[in-house]
């Protein structure tokens, strides 16, 4: 595909977004449910003069670059609208110059772009075309009868460039565009077609005003010095006579301040060093710079003040970006433009105008208002799934706070906001739970693409979460107990223990926090899990073969309870005294009951399950097959850890023989003083069950690297907080003598190949003194059985298995903590159902696993897109669940461009359709790191496209229509046809797609007359 971006001529504009509205009551995507009018008439007035009805709109970036783009941003809520900077190098010299993909937004935002990728001119045309659209609909469509919005333009980067022609003619003509070529067109074409419009008339075309910017935002690009930005404000202001804002970049804060706040807030893996706070503009320098250009302004009459502020420079790696450096924006910002706001505020006094931008959204922009009383700019939050409908929320958050006298800046409200968000934990990385990407391993199909990630790569056993979050919310118990037992033999266990990868990958991580779907699991067990068990009825055997799980552990009683139900005879052998190991012997009580494990049990005894406890299987595999036909192996992991000292670790006690005894013997001398070493789950349990044994006083988590790097989920880290332990990060524990614990201080080093921060030890020596030091460092398998029955191992000593987990014993299976090493529930689980499902194949006897279809209606569904919303107490945290397998359409919110569209195609699974227009879109990749699957909608969705040019530098699937009505089509395996009997020669699939683009949406195809210019 081309990342040479197509602008549409202002007709198609007009007749696209017309027809759109009429037909399908979207506007280039954006829903009209989603459109935003002032409904309290309340209206903000800028420092620059402008009454604008709300104060929100786009930073100077992606959303504020084509034409379309200014539109749907205006529609959706935006009325202050920074439009892109442009700067003397434009078009394709700095296409060639931008890496591809170019935005990474997938939790803070990067980008390797900064202005434009148009020609300046080209640039200038799409605003104008934007401000008539904008007008003209507003009218046409209810939303205003007047102007209400207000443009702010944004040029750089040097003094040269800004007096060259070409970028003065664009200030000149965005100043007043009256005599221009796309002015005149515009306003030709609107006053030829006035019979197109139901409520814009020749009256409204009239009172459109020539003067379409007041303001301009100077960009200053890192190391530029202060007496060059003071030079152009200056030129600005005397020689332009226009408005003035100048660009802060953050650096001003120094590195030492910009380090430790970003570290203190999980941020401590975005790299940078100190050569941009050498080298940008100093706060001393940028002092006495303002008093000046603030006296300049006053005595022209003219606004002067700073915006807040420009993206931070940070190193790439992590491969995040095709570049060696980038520019960071969204809420790792959004502390160090509070601090500059804070810092620069309370200098002036609060009578520095301030402009904002760096990490609002929905649920800080009315504080900020608040404090600022000026417009606010976004980029990273309407590039997040929901777009730019998250335009609408910020809109209304502040509606009833427009209509006020703007009298400065707040000083003590944003400073109280700067230290608020700095320590309010809502706001710290690991608030949202290690955000992580929430792609999964599926190939992105050319249909039917849509998926809800929490089920469809994020969990194990394929737990149908969206549909029993619906039941829960609805109080349908039974039913959402049914839907979960379907597929889940431990309901109350991984209610309260799962490891949720659901959560990880679940869509609302985008938004504010993701659902708390484990939560609403529990909720289903308690309220109707003993009514489901007494209904069991044992099914009747199936088959003569019978299977021996060896181990009733959470993997071998599911593998047990899916075959049993499923009508085949399972014994399970478990050396133990109960069922499920590691959960009723070593996990604490306090984090699960025997009561609560027995009610999991009771499932799989009332389907008829087997169990035959205190039984050591020392027979050999080949002997157990002369009784049992199958055989699996789920013996866990129970090995002890390697002991985290390289000196002394005669003295750490075990981590699993401490919770034993902690469990089984509710007794474990440790002293006054204990030292846990690990940071996953276990060393979580270690550390609270340690400081609820007797005489203990005191206990200490010790861990070599930070708290972001933590394995444990969140929520355990959170308690072990909670109770009061300490936390040491960055120590390294190295000898312990049972007594003094010696450790080596540590630091954050490079990236290694794993993405993690290396670690490396500072010189320093750490000596302290702890009576007694557990080892949580993670369990081992022992594979000495596995040697003896001559199962084959790999270079790590783990079993080599098939697919099915078959071993190179047939009909012998190995799953869970003994496959690979100490895991999760869930995953012990899920292979227990890959296993069952080979072995009830094999036998050639069906399964009882269900699909269930719970559906809500699409138009509340669609309400919720782009809303962010705080998590909801019990059962009603499931309304906050967004249904992504029925609405998915990620990709065509996080476009900026809106080059992805969905489309309705008849005889598919979805209704809607995801197609790809290509001459809209400018390979910045966002698509690409929200989409729920492994590929990229912009390479691998059915594209359209407009020019030979941009077909032939493609490989996407996808159609060309030429002049002579023929159509060149990529098809599925890569090769080109021309053709216009589309019926023979094309695959049912890109049939149907073309069929339906050319009767429904034909201005997707040809918005052509003056494409090629």
């Amino acid at each position: 595909m081309s990342e040479f971006m197509r602008p549409l001529p202002f007709s198609e504009l007009v007749n696209w977004a017309l027809k759109e509205y009429k037909n399908e009551e979207k506007v280039f995507g954006l829903r009209k449910d989603s459109f935003y009018k002032n409904e309290a008439n309340t209206k903000l007035k800028t420092i620059f003069g402008d009454e604008i009805s709300s104060c929100v709109g786009p930073a100077a970036g992606p959303h504020s670059q084509l034409a379309q783009n200014i539109l749907v941003s205006y529609l959706a809520g935006s009325r202050f609208i920074e439009l892109k900077t442009v700067q003397i190098m434009d078009g394709e010299e700095i296409q060639k110059a931008v890496a591809r993909p170019c935005i990474f937004a997938e939790d803070e935002c990067y980008n390797c772009e900064w202005s434009t990728e148009l020609t300046v001119p080209e640039a200038f045309s799409e605003y104008i075309k934007a401000y008539f659209l904008i007008q003209v609909l507003a009218k046409e469509f209810g939303i205003s009868d007047e102007k209400d919005f207000a443009y702010n333009m944004s040029c750089g980067y040097d003094l040269e460039g800004i007096k060259s022609e070409k970028i003065d003619n664009y200030i000149e003509g965005l100043k007043n565009a009256k005599n221009t070529e796309i002015y005149k067109e515009c306003r030709e074409y609107l006053k030829e077609n006035i019979n197109l419009f139901d409520k814009f008339n020749l009256e409204d075309l009239d009172s459109i005003s020539p003067e379409i910017c007041t303001s301009i935002t100077l960009s200053t690009l890192h190391g530029c010095p202060a007496h060059e930005i003071e030079a152009i404000a200056t030129y600005l202001l005397t020689e332009k006579k226009i408005n003035t804002f100048i660009k802060c970049n953050p650096t001003m804060l120094g590195y030492e301040y910009a380090r430790k706040t970003l570290d203190g807030m999980g941020f401590d893996y975005i790299s940078f060093t100190d050569h941009h706070f050498k080298n940008d503009l100093q706060y001393e320098d940028a002092i006495v710079m303002i008093e000046k250009l603030m006296q300049l302004g006053e005595e022209k009459n003219l606004a002067f003040g700073v915006k807040l502020t420009n993206t931070f420079p940070v190193d790439v790696k992590r491969n995040e970006l095709p570049s060696e450096e980038m520019y960071m924006s969204g809420r790792a910002l959004l502390p160090l433009t509070l601090s500059m706001a804070a810092m620069l505020s309370t200098k002036f006094e609060g009578k520095l105008p301030i402009s904002y931008s760096g990490g609002a959204d929905a649920g800080n922009i009315k504080e900020i208002f608040e404090a600022i009383g000026q417009p606010i700019t976004v980029a990273t939050t309407i590039l997040k799934p929901g777009g730019y409908k998250r335009f609408n929320q910020l809109a209304k958050e502040t509606e009833n706070l427009l209509d006020r006298e703007y009298t400065g800046v707040d000083v003590y409200k944003i400073t109280k906001l700067r230290d608020k968000i700095i320590n309010d934990w809502k706001n710290n990385k690991l608030y949202r739970e290690k955000v992580k990407s929430r792609k999964t391993d599926s190939l992105l199909p050319l249909v039917d693409c849509y998926k809800a990630p929490c089920k469809d790569g994020g969990c194990p056993i394929n737990q149908q979460v969206p549909e029993y979050l619906k039941l829960v919310q609805q109080k349908e118990y039974d039913k959402a107990f049914e839907v979960i037992a379907n597929d889940n033999t431990a309901p109350t266990i991984l209610g309260e223990l799962c490891a949720h990868y659901c959560q990880d990958h679940c869509t609302r991580v985008d938004y504010e926090k993701t659902m708390q779907i484990r939560d609403m699991k529990l909720i289903a067990a308690e309220n109707a899990q003993d009514k489901f068990i007494e209904t069991i009825k044992e099914t009747e055997i199936k088959s003569d073969k019978k299977v021996l799980v060896i181990g009733a552990g959470p993997g071998g009683i599911a593998a047990a309870s899916y075959l049993r139900r499923n009508g085949v005879d399972v014994t399970v052998y478990e050396k133990l005294a109960k069922p499920y190991g590691i959960v009723s012997h070593i996990i604490p009580e306090f984090r699960i009951s025997d009561e609560e494990i027995e009610r999991d049990y009771n499932i799989a005894v009332k389907q008829g399950v087997k169990f035959e406890f205190n039984h050591e299987v020392t027979e050999k595999y080949e002997d157990l097959k002369k009784e049992f036909d199958y055989i699996i192996v789920a013996t866990g992991a129970w090995k002890e850890g390697i002991s985290p000292v390289e000196k002394g670790s005669e003295n750490i006690i075990d981590a699993l023989d401490f919770l034993w005894y902690v469990r089984m013997e509710q007794k474990s001398p440790l002293g006054k003083k204990v030292a846990v070493v690990g940071a996953g789950d276990v060393a979580m349990d270690c550390t609270r069950a340690a400081a609820r044994q007797n005489g203990v006083e005191e206990v200490v988590l010790v861990y070599r690297r930070t708290e972001a790097y933590m394995p444990a989920t969140q929520e355990e880290v959170e308690d072990v907080k909670n109770e009061g332990h300490k936390i040491l990060e960055l120590v390294a524990p190295v000898e312990y003598d049972g007594k003094i614990l010696k450790c080596n201080k540590m630091k954050l080093g490079d990236f290694d190949n794993s993405g993690r921060r290396a670690v490396v030890p500072t010189g320093e020596e750490l000596i302290l003194e702890f009576d007694s030091v557990i080892g949580a460092t993670g369990a081992r398998v022992d594979t000495s059985k596995f040697e003896e029955n001559g199962i084959n191992l790999d270079d790590k000593n783990r079993p080599k298995l098939l697919k099915t987990l078959e071993s190179n014993i047939e009909n012998v299976y190995i799953i869970g903590d003994c496959k690979s090493g100490a895991s999760t529930i869930v995953q012990a689980m899920g292979d227990a159902k890959t296993v069952a499902l080979d072995i009830l194949k094999k036998e050639n006897l069906g399964n009882d696993f269900k699909k269930f279809e719970v559906k809500e209606e699409s138009k509340k569904l669609y309400e919720k897109r782009g809303i962010l919303v705080e998590k909801k107490e019990g059962s009603q945290e499931g309304e906050r669940c967004l249904k992504c397998d029925q609405i998915c359409e990620i990709c065509t919110e996080v476009c900026p461009n809106r080059a992805n569209v969905y489309i309705e195609v008849d005889g598919y699974d979805n209704l809607h359709q995801i197609i790809h227009l290509d001459g809209m879109c400018n390979e910045c990749g966002n698509c690409g790191v929200f989409c729920p699957h492994a590929g990229n909608p912009y390479k691998d969705k059915f594209t359209v496209f407009w020019t030979e040019e941009d077909f032939i530098d493609s490989t996407n699937v996808g159609f060309l229509k030429l002049d002579d009505g023929n159509y060149k089509v990529r098809i599925e395996n890569g090769n080109i046809i021309e053709t216009k009997n589309i019926e023979k020669d094309l695959s049912e699939d890109i049939l149907r797609f073309i069929k339906v683009l050319e009767e429904k949406y034909p201005h997707y195809i040809s918005p052509t007359e003056a494409l090629n210019k």
